[in-house]
C-alpha cells in the first residue's frame, strides 16, 4: 500500500465520517482499502474469523449515494465498517466463539447492541477472533488459530476481545466490538495499543443469558478515546428485550474540560499484583503527565489482597467454567487447553467459595467507593506485564519480575474491577516499553459515573504522541 492509503486505514472513525459527509472520501474508497489492508496483513495477525467485504461493499455503494444526494436523514455512522467479535449473534452468519463445537453455528437474530450500530447505519465486514468461548487472556484456538498483536509478532493480542484490538492496532477497522467479564476488553486493548470500554453492568444491551452476571457486559473498541465515546452513545441504553439495562439512557459529551483541581487516586499495584519495569516506567510517565495538566495525585492503599484475585477465579471458575463443562463433557477431545483447564477448575469450586466471592466483592466495593467519593477517578495499570507468548499454555510457567504468578490471571489487573461491576473503565495506551510492546493504565469512576473516565482519558489522549496513529503505527 501506498503512504496515502495506509494513512486512510489509520484514521479515526470521526475523521472518516467527517471525511464522508465533505465527500474528500468516500465510503466505497475507504472500504477498498480496508480490504487491501486486510489482505496484506491478516496472514501475519489473523484478526479475522469471516471477511464479508462482498455485503460490505454493497453498503458502502448505497451509503456514497445518501452522502452524493446530500440525504437529510443521515445516520450517526452511516456507511461505517464496523469489526463484530465472532461471539456477537448476526442473524443469518456463522458465529462459532472460537470453538468446535460451534463451528456451524448460525444465528437466528442479531445481538441488541450490535443491532444499534447497524441501525445507526454502520454496517460490518469481518468478523473477528476470541479465544473458545471468550475463556482466556490470549487468543489461540484449535478452530481459526492464533491471533498476534502487530506491536510483536510473538505476543499476544490479549483476549477475549483479541482480534478486535488486532484489527484495530493493524489499520483493517476503525471500530470493533469487544465484550468483558474479567478484562476481556481492557486486555487487548492494553496488548494492542488502542482504547477500550468497559461501561456500567447494564448499560449496554445483550442478547445472552450472561446479560444477567454482573461481570459481564459488552462495549466498544477503536483508536481513539472519541470514537470509543461515539460508538458507546449509541450500543447504550435501556432494550425491552434486557431487563438488566438501565433507564435512562447515558450520553457521554464527546469534548470534555481539563483537569485542573481534579483530584485523582493512583495505585500501582492494587496491593498485590508483580508489575514490571516497562509498565512501571510508562506508568509514572503518565502520572507526570497528569500532574503537569493540574491534577492533584494522590497514591492509595486500598488495602486489597490475594483474596480478590481468589474471589474471582472463584466466581468465574464457579459460573462461568460451568457452562463450559456443560459444552465440553460431551466430547472433550474437541477442546482447547484453555477451555479444558476451566473446566478442571470449575470442579474444585464450591458453593461456599461462590457466596465468599460475593463478600470479597461487597468489602472491596466499601473501600472502593469510599475512596472515590473523595476522588474524582482512580489510575492504575491495565496489565502488569505484556511479553505474553501468542500461544501461552494454560499450564506453562508464567514469571513476573522472577516470581511465579497465575497464568491465567496473574498478569491482568482487569479482573477487580468486574467484581465492582458497576464502575466504568477505560483502558488507554499510555507509550511503548522498551520491549517495543505498547503499555496501558485504567481509569476508574464511582459507579455509574461514565464521563469522568472520558474527561480524563481524552485529557491523556490529547498530550500524548503515543495515542496518535497519524504518526505512531507499529511497523510489523
Amino acid at each position: 500500500m501506498t503512504k496515502a492509503d495506509l494513512d486512510l486505514c489509520y484514521l479515526s472513525a470521526s475523521d472518516v465520517l467527517a471525511r464522508f459527509k465533505t465527500r474528500s472520501l468516500s465510503p466505497v474508497e475507504y472500504l477498498e482499502n480496508l480490504a487491501k489492508r486486510t489482505e496484506e496483513v491478516e496472514p501475519k495477525i489473523n484478526a479475522f474469523t469471516a471477511t464479508h467485504f462482498d455485503k460490505a461493499m454493497e453498503e458502502a455503494k448505497r451509503a456514497e449515494t445518501r452522502y452524493a444526494n446530500e440525504a437529510s436523514d443521515l445516520r450517526p455512522l452511516e456507511g461505517l465498517p464496523v469489526a463484530m467479535k465472532d461471539e456477537v449473534d448476526l442473524v443469518g452468519e456463522r458465529v462459532t466463539h472460537g470453538s468446535l463445537y460451534y463451528k456451524d453455528n448460525i444465528s437466528t437474530e442479531t445481538q441488541f447492541a450490535a443491532q444499534r450500530l447497524l441501525d445507526a447505519g454502520a454496517f460490518y465486514h469481518a468478523q473477528t477472533t476470541t479465544p473458545e468461548f471468550c475463556c482466556a487472556g490470549t487468543t489461540d484456538t484449535r478452530l481459526h488459530g492464533t491471533t498476534r498483536t502487530p506491536w510483536g509478532l510473538d505476543y499476544t493480542c490479549g483476549g477475549s476481545s483479541g482480534g478486535s484490538g488486532a484489527s484495530l492496532a493493524a489499520g483493517t477497522t476503525p471500530l470493533a466490538t469487544g465484550s468483558d467479564i474479567g478484562g476481556s476488553i481492557r486486555i487487548p486493548a492494553a496488548c494492542c495499543g488502542v482504547v477500550g470500554f468497559k461501561p456500567p453492568y447494564g448499560r449496554n444491551p445483550d442478547n445472552t443469558a450472561f446479560a444477567y452476571d454482573m461481570y459481564a457486559v459488552v462495549g466498544p473498541m477503536g483508536r481513539t478515546v472519541e470514537d470509543v465515546a461515539l460508538m458507546q452513545n449509541i450500543m447504550c441504553g435501556p432494550h425491552p428485550l434486557d431487563n438488566a439495562t438501565i433507564r435512562p439512557k447515558y450520553q457521554l459529551p464527546l469534548q470534555h474540560e481539563g483537569l485542573k483541581g481534579l483530584k485523582i487516586a493512583w495505585s500501582m499495584d492494587l496491593g498485590f499484583f508483580e508489575i514490571d519495569e516497562h509498565v512501571r516506567a510508562n506508568t509514572l510517565q503518565t502520572l507526570d503527565m497528569l500532574k503537569d495538566l493540574g491534577a492533584e495525585l494522590v497514591e492509595v492503599d486500598l488495602a486489597w489482597t490475594t483474596r480478590a484475585e481468589r474471589a474471582t477465579m472463584v466466581y468465574l471458575d464457579h459460573l462461568f467454567g460451568g457452562y463450559m463443562a456443560s459444552v465440553v463433557e460431551a466430547d472433550p477431545s474437541l477442546a482447547t487447553n484453555w477451555a479444558s483447564y476451566c473446566v478442571k477448575a470449575n470442579r474444585g469450586t464450591t458453593s461456599i467459595e461462590f457466596y465468599d466471592a460475593y463478600e470479597a466483592q461487597m468489602e472491596m466495593g466499601r473501600v472502593f467507593g469510599a475512596m472515590l467519593e473523595e476522588c474524582y477517578a482512580f489510575i492504575c495499570p491495565t496489565l502488569g506485564h505484556h511479553e505474553i507468548a501468542a500461544d501461552q499454555n494454560p499450564e506453562d510457567p508464567l514469571m513476573i519480575n522472577g516470581k511465579s504468578v497465575d497464568p491465567m490471571y496473574g498478569w491482568t489487573l482487569c479482573h477487580p474491577f468486574n467484581m465492582l461491576g458497576r464502575c466504568p473503565v477505560l483502558s488507554v495506551p499510555t507509550g511503548i516499553g522498551g520491549n517495543g510492546l505498547p503499555t496501558s493504565v485504567q481509569i476508574v469512576a464511582r459507579h455509574l459515573d461514565d464521563e469522568r473516565v472520558f474527561r480524563v482519558g481524552q485529557q491523556l489522549q490529547n498530550h500524548s504522541f503515543t495515542l496518535n496513529y497519524h504518526e505512531f503505527k507499529p511497523d510489523f
